[in-house]
């Protein structure tokens, strides 16, 4: 991913629903549970018959959806690392917005739907049907406050709004989700035909929402606060290494141990004036070390350019490690790295250690605004690898990354694994680019949450 102050996920690359990866097994599992909660209410409907009945019976299955939805919601924001580091934290990101948008449509129809049916069945308008369901049925203003903060969540979440709100606003919203579903939770099992007078179901239905309970509470605060007790890192120093851009080292005890890997990043809280409750994820740019570890941040934000002011001794609170772009997924022997600004951060630390024949493209505006360069060219030299460099011409112009471009720079192209980091429409157009020139989806790599 790249090291920029980012707030959601990047869409895929036009491939990307086409490359082989493991996100089949979660996504099947995922649609067999919502299979299950169908057949759940099929096995328990025995006939449906006029207006009322459809209208209440359609109702229901949306509620049961719904109520699933939520729980497979909460599940993506667990930070799973099986899902974070193996299918890749920018796909969950996206699966995660789909299901958001899936559970408020299914929570639409559930509300609409069973109302209009039960103001049907009990010949009344749809005012007092809504009055009395939220007033005198159990559990239900409880449920009412819920829906609120989920329609509350999904309109920050709608781009045109997301895009004017802060993102701390956004975030600390979105967290309002956990209230959400703990609210709605409980109107499901009193008044669910389905859970009611079955213990077997109503247990199931316990069972999905205390498992995603569990894997929040364990990989959202046990897991951060025994990282953080355990290494307790601190800001080391913060180097210049652009303009704009900075390098911020870190140093920890026993950093071995977090299993970090070159091309992973971590969500960064640094507790410092004004920062202290902004997480920020932030790629590695140097491969980790027992006592250190190094980000490289460009100022785009407040808190990204707020970086460059950290002093010596502060707090660090980190989440990690996560991310997917690692030597993992590399095929063969030969790796083409193509970068973008200050996307070049988690490729540095991929160069120094991936294993074979490695070459890095590196596009930038000019030569001073190659961050890391002379370190770029040490490892070349070191491991006899070879630095590309794209820059604008004396005029301003930009060099165009083509098919014929990259077969003519990098021979024997279709036999390498090739990276991709920086900007999403950079990468759109590198990858469009590499598929010219005849490499499959399975060896173009890339992770990104760009605005």
């Amino acid at each position: 991913m790249t090291a920029v102050d980012t707030r959601r996920a990047a869409p895929p690359l036009p491939g990307a629903a086409r490359r082989r990866s493991p996100a089949g097994p979660p996504l099947a599992v995922v649609c067999a549970g919502a299979a299950a909660v169908v057949a759940l209410w099929w096995a328990d409907t025995a006939s449906v018959t006029g207006a009322a009945g459809w209208l209440t019976g359609a109702g229901r299955i949306a509620g049961l959806l719904c109520g699933y939805a939520c729980a497979v919601l909460v599940g993506l924001m667990a930070r799973v690392p099986l899902l974070e580091n193996r299918v890749g934290s920018d796909r969950v990101a996206r699966w995660h917005a789909m299901a958001g948008r899936y559970t408020v449509c299914l929570l639409v129809a559930h509300i609409v739907l069973i109302l209009a049916g039960y103001a049907a069945q009990d010949r009344a308008s749809l005012w007092h049907e809504t009055v009395t369901v939220v007033l005198d049925y159990p559990d239900m203003l409880k449920a009412t406050a819920g829906t609120v903060i989920l329609f509350a969540v999904g309109l920050t979440s709608v781009r045109a709004v997301r895009r004017r709100v802060r993102h701390e606003f956004w975030y600390y919203v979105h967290l309002l989700t956990y209230a959400a579903v703990f609210l709605t939770f409980f109107h499901q099992v009193s008044l669910g035909e389905q859970f009611t007078g079955r213990p077997v179901a109503g247990a199931a239905w316990y069972a999905l929402y205390l498992g995603v309970a569990a894997l929040v509470g364990w990989f959202r605060v046990l897991t951060p606060v025994r990282l953080n007790r355990r290494h307790r890192l601190r800001v080391e120093s913060v180097q210049p290494e652009a303009p704009g851009v900075y390098s911020v080292v870190m140093r920890g005890r026993h950093l071995d141990e977090l299993g970090a890997r070159p091309g992973q990043f971590f969500r960064w809280r640094f507790l410092a004036e004004g920062m202290a409750w902004t997480s920020t994820p932030y790629s590695l740019s140097a491969p980790p070390r027992p006592d250190l570890l190094r980000i490289t941040v460009k100022a785009l934000g407040d808190h990204s350019t707020a970086v460059s002011l950290l002093r010596p001794g502060t707090r660090v609170w980190a989440e990690g490690p996560y991310g997917a772009l690692t030597a993992d997924r590399a095929a063969g022997r030969r790796s083409l790295l193509i970068a973008a600004g200050v996307g070049v951060t988690p490729l540095r630390a991929l160069f120094e250690t991936l294993p074979g024949e490695v070459t890095l493209l590196y596009r930038a505006r000019s030569a001073e605004d190659l961050a890391l360069g002379g370190e770029l060219e040490a490892i070349a030299r070191w491991r006899g690898a070879r630095v590309l460099y794209a820059l604008n011409g004396p005029h301003g112009e930009r060099p165009v990354i083509t098919a014929e471009s990259l077969r003519a720079a990098v021979p024997g192209l279709r036999g390498h694994d090739v990276y991709i980091c920086g900007p999403h429409g950079f990468a759109r157009d590198v990858y469009e680019a590499l598929r010219a020139a005849g490499l499959r989806d399975h060896r173009i790599h890339h992770e990104s949450f760009e605005l």
